[in-house]
């Protein structure tokens, strides 16, 4: 497995966007209308991305992107179905917190939802803790955030 930093314009990047999109239509399109979530997950603002290849194949991604000066937002983390289960997720999302510290971030934090189960095993696992809604997801109770405090060196 190759984890290569990238950014939100690269096309293996934007093709597992497009995935994920599928997939959680598929998962949660029938209980939550998806639309609103839209802007909020804009490409154009993500310098930091990571696609996953395996064999020169990408097989999953995940980006980070400021929210303020303190706190950088984990955004658009997937690795395609047949690759999940691996602990390819959690390295990727490992590896993002390294480039967030290397960055001088204080702290990470997610939008997910609980309907995501896996996702946030995952996130708990790797020591995401269940914060208040942030903005722009205040109003929005299917939404669930999370933060983890990042070691800085």
């Amino acid at each position: 497995m190759d984890f290569i930093r990238t950014d939100g314009k690269n096309k293996d990047f934007i093709e597992n966007c497009r995935l994920l999109d599928i997939d959680l239509d598929r998962r949660v399109g029938k209980k939550i209308k998806r639309d609103k979530y839209k802007k909020y997950n804009q490409l154009d603002e993500i310098s930091e991305a990571i696609v996953v290849y395996e064999d020169n194949k990408a097989v999953g991604g995940g980006a980070i992107r400021k929210y303020d000066d303190e706190n950088i937002e984990l955004k658009r983390v997937f690795v395609h179905t047949e690759y999940q289960g691996q602990g390819i997720g959690s390295k990727l999302v490992s590896l993002l917190i390294e480039w967030a510290i290397e960055l001088g971030y204080k702290r990470m934090i997610l939008e997910t939802g609980e309907l995501l189960a896996e996702s946030c095993a995952v996130y708990r696992k790797m020591g995401f803790e269940v914060i208040s809604n942030y903005a722009p997801y205040e109003n929005m109770p299917e939404s669930l955030c999370m933060a983890k405090d990042l070691k800085v060196r």
